[in-house]
């Protein structure tokens, strides 16, 4: 869920924020005028929608996608604070006007398959973009959130069941090809997404449990460069004192992680699991030796 943000932005941040909105806004508008709509391929959610009540009506897609977005912005203001509403108003205005423009250039291909794939990149590119830099491009989270304090669902869980409800009635509007075609598009969106957000050196949490906490500490600051917290534990079901390894490492680091563990200690347990932001400690690696 979006919360309120109170910090107020420097003039620099500011400025790099409209910069990263208007290219991620720019890309959204290029994944849909130039790969998708023409082949009647489909996004989720308020977009989803727009693109299919373009095809119906023959009102320009960019219409649908500002009409449609601004009033969940209004509804959900208290709920996702000023500057968050600021930064998507923006990016859906530049979308919505990148659209127009770009609305007689022709396909870049016919290729369906082509079409969903770089779409779909371009496409998680331009909304990543916008999010990592404090925006949106669509209002069905906002939709989410008002639903969410009113029903037994997650907010995700609600994004989910909307987006499903869409991608399945691009079948009825345009053909079930064309439906699952914008299926592969929104999952490769979505994946790309996550990459831009979290970038490729997403930051993972690991809990080692092993008898060999020692040896396999001194192995990770060794050969990993990163440096290990030992908590004291006790086991709940097995009973007696234990000691816990935490260590965060990036992706690229986790299977040189889980293979030094299992050198030292094959019987160690081991949780991995995401962390979406670091801050503050000693994260920053170390020469290896």
């Amino acid at each position: 869920m979006v919360t309120n943000q109170h910090t107020k932005l420097t003039t620099l941040e500011v400025i790099q924020r409209i910069i990263f909105i208007t290219i991620g806004a720019s890309l959204m508008a290029v994944a849909l005028e130039i790969f998708l709509v023409p082949n009647n391929i489909i996004d989720g959610g308020i977009t989803g929608i727009s693109i299919m009540l373009s095809a119906i009506t023959d009102v320009p897609l960019g219409i649908f996608l500002f009409i449609l977005n601004v009033p969940f912005l209004i509804i959900g203001y208290k709920q996702i604070g000023k500057t968050f509403a600021m930064s998507t108003l923006y990016g859906v205005a530049i979308m919505s006007i990148g659209t127009q423009l770009l609305h007689h250039v022709h396909a870049f291909t016919d290729e369906l398959f082509l079409a969903s794939v770089f779409g779909g990149i371009i496409l998680g590119a331009g909304v990543g973009l916008v999010i990592r830099f404090g925006g949106s491009l669509d209002g069905t989270e906002i939709v989410a959130i008002l639903f969410n304090k009113r029903l037994p669902f997650s907010v995700g869980e609600i994004i989910m069941f909307i987006n499903l409800f869409i991608l399945t009635s691009a079948g009825f509007v345009f053909s079930w090809d064309r439906a699952m075609y914008s299926i592969i598009a929104y999952f490769i969106a979505y994946k790309v997404m996550d990459v831009v957000i979290e970038g490729i050196d997403e930051s993972k949490s690991v809990w080692i449990i092993s008898d060999e906490y020692k040896a396999v500490g001194e192995t990770i600051m060794s050969r990993l460069g990163r440096g290990v917290t030992y908590l004291a534990g006790e086991g709940g079901f097995t009973g007696g004192n234990k000691t816990v390894i935490f260590v965060v490492v990036t992706r690229l680091e986790e299977a040189k992680l889980k293979s030094i563990v299992m050198e030292q200690d094959p019987s160690a347990f081991l949780a991995v699991g995401n962390i979406h932001d670091v801050k503050g400690g000693r994260f920053k690696k170390r020469e290896i030796h």
